[in-house]
Parts: structure tokens; sequence; C-alpha cells
């Protein structure tokens, strides 16, 4: 079986959709902050603080610089966005997405959201939180989205491989069936317990 964190025997590159997740973020009109989200619970602006904070995190699980932003547990707080939001969340995107470059984020031990994990386990939950946020933002806000393939591919094997897990339901909804014939990232998005139909209110 292909090694999900290796492309041509190099680790897997998050920059592409740290890219493709920057350019959504840039097409949130302020009117869409308030909108619902395929997140329970979260508007846009709280997906979108919740991507931040995220993004700082895994940025410092591959730097195994560890700290406050490594040790928080996601839950313990409702996210919200910050005053510069606009212009410093593509930035630790931008961030992310290096700090992955570099082949020892891979290996070792890591820990985020407060939880120790090996770093190439840390990667793979990087790359699921950058595509199906991706789908998340771009639901929410009506855009289009072309996820990185290979993030997505990625993203869809360590969910696959996640659906017998009895402690699944702490991270995942239940599995949402789609049809066999769906596209690679609705069964992907059926995998993260989302419904792919799931539409904003219009």
């Amino acid at each position: 079986m292909t090694d999900p964190t290796k492309t041509a025997g190099a680790p897997l590159d998050l920059r592409p959709q740290t890219q493709a997740l920057a350019r959504l973020v840039a097409g949130v009109a302020d009117a869409q902050l308030a909108d619902p989200t395929p997140c329970p619970k979260y508007e846009v602006r709280h997906l979108l603080g919740h991507l931040a904070g995220l993004a700082a995190a895994f940025r410092d699980a591959a730097r195994k610089d560890l700290g406050a932003t490594t040790d928080t547990s996601p839950d313990s707080a409702l996210p919200d966005l910050a005053p510069g939001w606009r212009e410093e969340l593509p930035e630790v995107l931008a961030d992310l997405g290096e700090a992955w470059r570099d082949p020892a984020a891979w290996t070792g031990m890591t820990r985020a959201g407060g939880v120790d994990l090996p770093g190439e386990v840390a990667g793979l939950v990087a790359v699921d939180e950058l595509v199906v946020h991706g789908w998340d933002v771009a639901r929410a806000t009506g855009q289009a989205y072309d996820p990185d393939p290979a993030a997505l591919r990625a993203c869809h094997d360590f969910l696959a491989a996640s659906v017998d897990d009895p402690q699944r339901g702490a991270i995942f909804g239940p599995v949402v069936a789609v049809d066999a014939d769906a596209s690679l990232l609705d069964r992907a998005i059926g995998l993260s317990g989302r419904d792919p139909g799931w539409t904003r209110a219009l």
C-alpha cells in the first residue's frame, strides 16, 4: 500500500492545499461571517477562527515547538476571529505549509490539540483538517472548491483507515453513506461525518 505521507519519495507537500484554502479565505465576504456552516454550532467566523488556531498548532507541531498553541484543546472555547485576520490567516496557513516541508516534521513525536502523537500522524491530521475545512468554508460561502489532489487522496485514505477505530466518535461524526460512483471529495466528506449534499440556506 502506498504511504499517504509520501509523494515521489518525499513528504507530502501541504503548500498547494494551504494555498487553495487561503484563496477560499480571501473570497469570504464580511457579510457572510455570521452565516451557518456544515460544522454544528459554528458560524463562518468561528470556522475561520478554528482554522487560524489549528494552522498555528500544526505549524508548531511540525517544528516541535510545543507550548500554548499545541497544548490547547480545540474544544476548550468557541473560536472566533481576531483583528487583522484577513492578513494573519493566510500568513499562518503559508507558515504551516512551509513547516511540513521539513522531513523531520514527519518523524519523532509531537503534540497538537493537547494530544501527543507521531509526527507522521500529526501531518495526516493536518491534511485532513485542511481538506475537510476547506470544503466547509467553500460550502458555507458558496465558493467553488478544488482541493489539491495529493492532499485529497491522503485525506481520504486517512479517514477510510479510521472507520473501524472505536475512538473515531470522539473526533468524527458517523460516516455518511454516498453513492459508489461519488467523487473522491464527496467520499472523503462522507467519511468525515458530513453530508456531501449540505448547502447553505439562501
